[in-house]
């Protein structure tokens, strides 16, 4: 029996381990070209404020990021990265089709002790896979975090602060022992109970696992989710008291027609109106609003607002991450 796939969690302020590969193994970085095309469009989302980068590789088929999102979904993120990439890709190289996997692994992380121990991880990725042989090269490596962290590579758009942050106040000394701490890593090889599933992955290990069963302790996990039990139990709720809240506000306004009649009086404005694209300014701020408890509330996917208004995608995008309108409140 086939599970269905389960929804992302994410929150502004959650920090996530992405995982994108190339469709059946295909390369997804032929050239120095591709992977700077990548990653302006990582700095790009950086400087808007969508994301904070910690830590990040790019490997011939596949990359590794360590992203806490903003306001920004991570996956509205993800798509406008990797839409416009695969795009460009498949007109450098003159190809047609897919070129990633269906759908990237995105592993929601506890902050103590995973950023750093994922930093490392991810960093020593271009190691474990042969392309650098010692630490001399990695942190010259342009194609990973761990150059900027080490001083070598200027990346105005990767926070460096952060992760030194955890080994000194002097940037000089913080340096040393994050490279001290980076080559302890070497040795380990693959870590799988970084990338692993279910209890496993939550608890960040097999022995963790041993150890709580061994003390007749139960906690909770999630194949999606890098933490503690307290902090697997917490997500869970926040996340189902989201879920519960889209479902009261779509269950009270039943569909988008009867949204539109509401706002429509509420602002003063015929439900056409709001529906004809027209430009007047008591209109916009009515379909500001109307966008923002469609999508930012009650769950209704971009495009299917913007087809019932008749506008672009992008426009209801916009609209959703713009200020926020004042009356808001009053329809939910």
């Amino acid at each position: 029996m086939i599970m269905p796939r389960q929804p992302r969690l994410d929150a502004p302020g959650t920090l996530h381990h992405v995982i994108g590969r190339g469709i059946e193994g295909t390369k997804i970085f032929r050239n120095e070209g591709d992977k700077r095309d990548f990653l302006s469009r990582v700095a790009e989302l950086c400087q808007a404020g969508f994301w904070v980068v910690y830590a990040w590789a790019l490997m011939d088929t596949h990359f590794h990021l360590l992203v806490r999102t903003g306001n920004y979904p991570l996956a509205k993120s993800m798509r406008k990265i990797l839409t416009g990439y695969v795009v460009n890709f498949n007109r450098r190289h003159k190809r047609y089709g897919h070129l990633f996997q269906n759908r990237y692994k995105s592993i929601v992380c506890e902050d103590d002790p995973y950023l750093w121990e994922l930093t490392r991880y991810i960093h020593l990725n271009p190691v474990r896979g042969g392309i650098i042989q010692d630490m001399r090269g990695l942190s010259k490596y342009p194609w990973a975090g761990h150059s900027a962290l080490m001083g070598k590579v200027e990346r105005e758009w990767q926070d460096v602060d952060t992760v030194l942050g955890y080994f000194g106040r002097r940037k000089s000394v913080a340096i040393g022992k994050y490279e001290d701490f980076i080559r302890e890593g070497v040795s380990w090889g693959r870590r799988p109970e970084l990338g692993g599933g279910g209890l496993i992955r939550s608890l960040g290990g097999w022995a963790q696992v041993v150890s709580l069963r061994r003390k007749g302790i139960k906690t909770a996990h999630d194949d999606r989710i890098l933490g503690s039990g307290e902090f697997v139990e917490g997500l869970l709720s926040e996340s189902d008291r989201r879920e519960r809240e889209t479902l009261r506000l779509r269950g009270k306004v039943q569909d988008l027609g009867l949204l539109a009649r509401r706002v429509g009086k509420g602002e003063g404005v015929g439900e056409w109106e709001l529906r004809s694209g027209g430009r007047r300014e008591k209109v916009s701020r009515a379909r500001r609003l109307f966008c923002q408890v469609a999508v930012g509330r009650m769950g209704y996917p971009a495009a299917e607002v913007a087809r019932f208004l008749g506008v672009t995608t992008s426009a209801v995008v916009r609209a959703v991450h713009s200020e926020s309108h004042p009356d808001i409140e009053k329809y939910l």
